[in-house]
C-alpha cells in the first residue's frame, strides 16, 4: 500500500466521521441535551485525523507528488483542520443545544467541503510532477 493510497483512505474516513459527527450533533440538539465529553473527544479526533491528513499531503508534496491543484488542496486542508478548535474557541466552550446545533452544522459543512475535494480532483490522484 502506498503513501497515496493510506491518505486516500484516510480522507475517505474523515468524510465519514464528519458526517457522523453531524447526525450525532443534530441528534443532541434534537434531544435538547448539552454536549458530552465524548462528543469533545471525536471533536478532537476529527481535527487530528483532518491534520494527519494534511501532514501526508505534506510528506507526498516534499517526494515531488503533486495534485491537480496543490495549492488549493492545502488551503482546503487547512480550513479542516483549523476549524473545528475554531468554533470551539468561538462559542467559549459552550455545550448547550445551539453550540450542538453550531457544531452539526459545521460537521456537515466539511463533509461536504471534503466530498467537494474529492469531485474537483483537489485529494488525488498524487502524481510525480512534470517540467
Amino acid at each position: 500500500m502506498t503513501l497515496n493510497d493510506v491518505h486516500n483512505v484516510l480522507f475517505n474516513m474523515h468524510i465519514l466521521y464528519s458526517g457522523i459527527l453531524g447526525v450525532w450533533g443534530a441528534v443532541m440538539a434534537a434531544r435538547n441535551q448539552s454536549i458530552s465529553g465524548n462528543y469533545w473527544g471525536a471533536v478532537a479526533t476529527s481535527t487530528i485525523l483532518a491534520g494527519i491528513v494534511a501532514l501526508l499531503g505534506i510528506i507526498m508534496a516534499a517526494q515531488g507528488l503533486r495534485t491537480a491543484r496543490t495549492i488549493t488542496y492545502f488551503i482546503y486542508m487547512s480550513w479542516l483542520v483549523v476549524i473545528m478548535p475554531g468554533l470551539y474557541s468561538l462559542l467559549r466552550g459552550r455545550d448547550d443545544r445551539s453550540a450542538a446545533i453550531a457544531f452539526s452544522i459545521l460537521s456537515f459543512f466539511n463533509t461536504f467541503t471534503s466530498l467537494s475535494m474529492m469531485q474537483r480532483g483537489f485529494v488525488t490522484p498524487w502524481l510525480a510532477e512534470t517540467l
